[in-house]
């Protein structure tokens, strides 16, 4: 089934912050992006625990220097938003940092009320 192309928005720096990540991991996270503004989901895209739904998803990539985790939501009907695109430097264990948690619900937050306009 063919979707209409949502619009893609970034909040906070998560722009700046992908363009400051290596050329495959962007090129990756760009792809699953592009699937997500017509309603398709990345292979390697999860839901995000701790968000209530499945309206916020990451997709994590791996290279030579390290994991890199982008964090979008599919919530709203006509806009998909960025909320954060980070290295991920904990060492404990596979878990999202709460540093990073609380950017991305602050973010979401910040999404909702634009989305409301």
């Amino acid at each position: 089934m063919a979707y209409k192309e949502k619009e893609l928005k970034w909040i906070g720096s998560s722009y700046k912050d992908l363009m400051a990540l290596p050329d495959d991991v962007r090129r990756e996270f760009g792809f699953a992006l592009s699937l997500a503004q017509f309603g398709e989901k990345h292979i390697n895209a999860k839901v995000l625990k701790g968000f209530g739904s499945a309206g916020v998803l990451e997709v994590i990539e791996n290279d030579i220097g390290g994991t890199y985790r982008a964090v979008y939501t599919i919530k709203f009907i006509d806009v998909v938003f960025v909320l954060h695109c980070f290295q991920k430097k904990s060492k404990s264990g596979i878990g999202t940092p709460k540093e990073d948690i609380n950017i991305i619900q602050n973010r979401m937050k910040l999404a909702e009320l634009i989305s409301k306009g």
